[in-house]
């Protein structure tokens, strides 16, 4: 990596601890999707090398926007991991909330030593590629019906289009860099990769709320544009729709379609046994569950005990009482945490946006790119949330936590050392 920071910034130790945070932020985004576990490599990383503030101890200045991501991170998780205390999980069921708290010295680090913009776009742009190549493999070429790279379906398509919304957020750093055209050009074949890895991988809930991206993009760098420009970014978001529609070998011609039917079948009483006849039922039955017990829920145990009961009055189709998730995040939190857990899963991904949202009328396109990435980042959890259970994998809770910590920490430190030109 060429040498990119000035040493106005501290001593030679400090200029090599953002080298490191730098090279762990860009595998954090280039590793994602393309080797198994490749998203907790970065994260890794990133938390062995946090430990070094017990040394350094760096003077950070924590502001009440740090505070509440700080809370966020780890009220969460700790409530997480009590009620699965409570409910008898055991320590199986601290796994998934503990890497929230463990985001929480990650965010510390990057805000002490920010790595340099170079490594985090980069990084993102080289993984969404890759993922986008990964799924093309797959499904073209090893003739897979639908591309999943090295984890669950559904998980691989959305995180590859949150990682392809995340690059088109770069572009506002881009322009800014001597060699713009370049790095326009990568973050928009990132761009093209992640959405590739999407289609490929036949999910469709990622793209409910795909309008709802654009909007945050437009609201962020809509007035950089002309009424010609406008004109011309539409026209290209259109076109790469109509391409993804008309070309058979992306699937999604046929996965749409499949989707009316499903539904239409499922509203008529025609047939309950599809993906979004069980996604119905399952959504029926965790809402019943929670006007039973809207406090505290059920527990996971209780959940699948409470399904099966369902299941054995005929209030939901039988076969959904295998599933031990709504697949729909907020009705999972509701059914199973009560309104208290529903609470705190809106704070996990509503208070970022309030953080980051102010962000996206910045003077600065340099600020305005990490702002509109942090606010990206929960939107599009908030989307998937709707028909998956998102965090009830290992990959929706590493990108979500660690990198609501890189982009804070990132856009944080920016506000700070504005002078930095890396």
């Amino acid at each position: 990596m060429p040498l990119l920071y000035s040493h106005s910034f501290g001593s030679v130790r400090d200029l090599w601890l953002r080298y490191y945070t730098s090279m762990a932020v860009w595998l954090l985004g280039a590793l994602a999707l393309v080797v198994p576990t490749g998203y907790s490599i970065g994260a890794a990383l990133l938390l062995l090398g946090s430990a070094v503030l017990l040394v350094t101890r760096p003077a950070l200045g924590l502001t009440h926007r740090d505070w509440l991501i700080i809370a966020v991170l780890a009220g969460y998780g700790l409530l997480i991991m009590l009620f699965a205390l409570l409910g008898g999980q055991g320590v199986r069921g601290l796994d998934k909330p503990l890497r929230f708290l463990l985001a929480v010295p990650v965010l510390l680090m990057v805000i002490a030593y920010p790595p340099c913009r170079v490594g985090l776009w980069a990084g993102l742009a080289v993984g969404a590629i890759g993922a986008g190549g990964l799924a093309g493999w797959q499904k073209l070429i090893q003739g897979a019906g639908r591309a999943d790279g090295f984890t669950q379906t559904i998980q691989f398509g959305n995180i590859g289009m949150l990682m392809g919304v995340l690059c088109l957020a770069g572009l506002g750093w881009a322009v800014l860099q001597p060699r713009r055209r370049g790095w326009i050009a990568l973050l928009l074949l990132g761009a093209l990769g992640g959405f590739l890895a999407s289609m490929f991988s036949g999910s469709r809930g990622g793209w409910v709320g795909f309008p709802l991206m654009l909007l945050v993009l437009y609201r962020a760098y809509g007035r950089e544009f002309s009424s010609g420009g406008r004109m011309a970014a539409l026209a290209g978001v259109a076109l790469v729709v109509a391409l993804a529609w008309l070309i058979p070998q992306t699937g999604v011609q046929h996965r749409v379609q499949l989707a009316v039917t499903e539904v239409s079948e499922y509203v008529s009483g025609e047939r309950v046994e599809s993906s979004a006849g069980y996604r119905f039922e399952m959504w029926k039955g965790a809402s019943r569950l929670f006007l039973d017990k809207p406090l505290l829920g059920w527990g996971e145990f209780g959940y699948e005990r409470g399904m099966q009961r369902l299941a054995e009055d005929n209030v939901i189709h039988p076969g959904v009482a295998r599933f031990d998730h709504a697949h729909n995040e907020f009705l999972d939190h509701a059914a199973k945490h009560g309104i208290v857990g529903l609470l705190a899963l809106l704070a996990l991904y509503l208070v970022p946006i309030a953080v980051f949202a102010p962000g996206l009328t910045a003077a600065s396109l340099a600020e305005r790119a990490p702002a509109t990435a942090g606010t990206l980042l929960s939107v599009s959890y908030i989307d998937f949330s709707l028909t998956q259970g998102f965090l009830s994998h290992n990959s929706g809770v590493m990108m979500y936590a660690f990198w609501l910590a890189v982009l804070w920490g990132s856009y944080r430190a920016y506000g700070q050392r504005h002078r930095s030109r890396v």
